[in-house]
């Protein structure tokens, strides 16, 4: 096989090398190391499939490559960094500090890899789900990554205690979580951003998320990722009942 139709894959597992330096920075608590390295994955994560088609170097092979990096990068860094903001509550909060009669308390930061199993389940489905060639059912498990990677970096970047409560609540954050492998799995049918064809009227529907998650972006740094992230879902919904028409 010539070099060319392996850069998809060369692509892949730069995916890959950043999932597992953001595992590192992630179970060391260095939050904003770890976004950066998991945004950078995804990055090169929407480029590998890109190269790949532009190649003609599609392979099954690549394919599960690809659910692979993926699986470390936006499942199980998630989910180790739910984990880890879960058990800092514990150990930085006296309210939620455990006691001889709160000892079973113990096991909550573990419902945060919930986000990982959830995110496998999800990889898996998708690589035998013949209806998500052109489009997703369900959260993507990038943007589901980036939506709890999001979560430390408003938390210590946000200048409202209203807001930081709400973040640094065991209560909220568990709920996340659950909501999190919800959307994962869910029927609920998403346009994909990857780049096939370039036409305006291919892509016009990605133009327009895009550019309204750059202002938002530019208007409201971390916190717009949350937001970016309903508005995606809540386009997709919108969409599907247009095309229904």
């Amino acid at each position: 096989m010539s070099f060319k139709k392996q850069i998809p894959n060369l692509i892949t597992f730069l995916n890959l090398i950043c999932g597992v330096l953001a595992l590192i920075h992630a179970f060391n608590g260095n939050y904003n190391e770890a976004f950066s390295l998991v945004c950078l994955g995804i990055f090169f994560d929407f480029w590998d499939g890109f190269f790949a088609r532009i190649f003609n170097a599609q392979s099954a092979l690549g394919v599960q490559l690809d659910s692979l990096a993926d699986m470390v990068t936006s499942g199980v860094v998630p989910g180790v960094v739910m984990y880890k903001m879960l058990s800092d509550i514990q150990e930085n909060q006296e309210i939620y500090t455990l006691t001889s009669d709160t000892y079973y308390m113990a096991a909550v930061p573990y419902i945060g890899f919930i986000i990982t199993i959830a995110s496998c389940y999800r990889l898996a489905k998708f690589n035998i789900d013949e209806r998500q060639t052109d489009s997703f059912i369900g959260l993507p498990t990038p943007a589901n990554a980036l939506l709890i990677m999001s979560i430390p970096m408003i938390l210590f970047a946000n200048q409202f205690d209203w807001l930081s409560n709400i973040l640094s609540n065991p209560y909220f954050l568990v709920g996340i979580s659950f909501l999190s492998a919800y959307l994962l799995n869910a029927e609920i049918p998403l346009f994909s951003l990857k780049v096939k064809y370039f036409s305006w009227e291919n892509n016009k529907l990605q133009v327009f998320f895009l550019v309204i998650s750059a202002i938002l972006l530019v208007l409201l740094q971390y916190l717009a990722i949350p937001i970016i992230i309903l508005f995606y879902v809540l386009l997709s919904v919108v969409n599907n009942k247009v095309l229904s028409k």
